[in-house]
């Protein structure tokens, strides 16, 4: 039953109040584009500012998506008013996402304001929304001032000359993410704390994979559309198998058994909030970020598969899956305290490739590549399958 004066939160209880909805992956579908064009953005520039430049928006984008998930974990997306708060955030989404590839450039206006207004108008609907609740209105008046504060930043980094816009909107963005940590102090109104941010955790762990999904899907629209664009010769279509089988991999290592773990570990915490802020909200960054530098290098890979292995591909071939399993460790270690000894010893292997590819071609790369994933997959599997010993 919905307390009075809290007409648009979700009812307590049951997964029928905390399933992710249809609107929900409505809205995803915005995040499906940004991810291409963070990827695509980061293939035109492979340089280590086109990098810094990726890692900001990238981080900027999970950041509007993961607060937005936050609000849908509390608000009920059968009413009228959170479809429509939802509608606009997809329509401002989707001019963000139009803007990336010229964030840096002409767009950066667009960018800021369209980011600015989707973080700082969702909280000021929050305040309103759940104005019966004095807890969770001053929490979000917390947050509000703390997202206004670097709402300006990244306005005025949007004016700003592009060169000079890296040094205003890298501190807004950290200042978004530090003030989690800090509780979101503010003058006059304390802190929060984790136990006050109330949240579903089987909610939070689906919305979360599913974004995870969404990279993935990313990868794989990324490696059809060039395998349909080249010569079907035996190096391409083995190059082909090796970036599917990649990806195959990579699914299996996070889906199999981290996410359905951590979905329990969350679901039945005593502090949901604090397992929502570090497991989900923050370690999930690495994660998305090693699936779209991933899908950078199996670009690379069809487009020169016989040639050696150049710097950019590299560290795009070999670093996107080193930084997707060191993400998936520190999540799990994030939720359970347990190291995985497969996907430590699969991220050592990755470390020690990258010094040994002398006598590789792009291919032969790839194919080690994928190999260490499908092991390391294939040891979870196992490790899964046994049965858990008589305590």
């Amino acid at each position: 039953m919905v307390k009075a004066g809290r007409p648009l939160l979700r009812a307590g209880g049951g997964y029928e109040q905390s399933r992710v909805t249809f609107v929900e992956l409505f809205f995803d579908l915005v995040f499906v584009f940004a991810v291409t064009q963070l990827s695509h953005g980061l293939l035109r520039q492979l340089t280590l500012l086109g990098a810094l430049q990726t890692a900001l928006l990238m981080s900027a984008v999970w950041c509007v998506w993961i607060y937005t998930s936050w609000v849908t974990n509390w608000l009920d997306p059968e009413r009228i008013p959170t479809r429509l708060l939802i509608f606009a955030l997809m329509l401002a989404g989707l001019v963000m996402s139009a803007s990336i590839p010229n964030a840096f450039g002409n767009h950066g206006w667009v960018f800021a304001f369209c980011y600015a207004a989707m973080q700082v108008g969702r909280n000021a609907f929050m305040v309103w929304a759940v104005r019966g609740d004095d807890g969770m209105r001053r929490n979000f008046l917390r947050i509000g001032a703390w997202l206004s504060v670097a709402a300006v930043l990244w306005l005025l980094g949007g004016a700003a000359a592009p060169g000079a816009r890296l040094w205003l909107w890298t501190p807004a963005l950290l200042l978004e993410y530090a003030a989690a940590w800090l509780g979101y102090w503010t003058p006059g109104l304390g802190r929060s704390t984790t136990a006050d941010w109330r949240v579903s955790g089987a909610h939070m762990a689906e919305r979360c994979g599913l974004f995870v999904i969404i990279a993935l899907g990313e990868s794989i629209l990324v490696t059809g559309a060039t395998f349909s664009k080249a010569p079907w010769t035996t190096e391409i279509v083995t190059a082909f198998a090796a970036a599917f089988l990649g990806s195959v991999a990579m699914w299996w290592i996070y889906f199999n058994a981290v996410a359905s773990r951590s979905s329990q570990a969350i679901a039945a915490s005593s502090d949901p909030g604090r397992l929502a802020r570090s497991a989900y909200t923050f370690l999930h960054i690495p994660i998305v970020a090693g699936i779209v530098v991933a899908a950078v290098g199996d670009e690379l890979l069809l487009a020169q598969p016989n040639g050696r292995p150049e710097l950019r591909m590299l560290l795009t071939m070999v670093g996107g899956p080193a930084i997707y399993l060191l993400g998936v460790l520190l999540f799990e270690w994030s939720v359970s305290r347990n190291i995985s000894m497969s996907k430590a010893l699969g991220l050592a292997a990755l470390g020690l490739l990258a010094p040994s590819v002398g006598g590789l071609t792009s291919l032969g790369l790839g194919c080690i590549v994928m190999l260490i994933l499908a092991i390391v997959s294939g040891c979870e599997a196992v490790q899964l399958s046994r049965p858990a010993p008589n305590k």
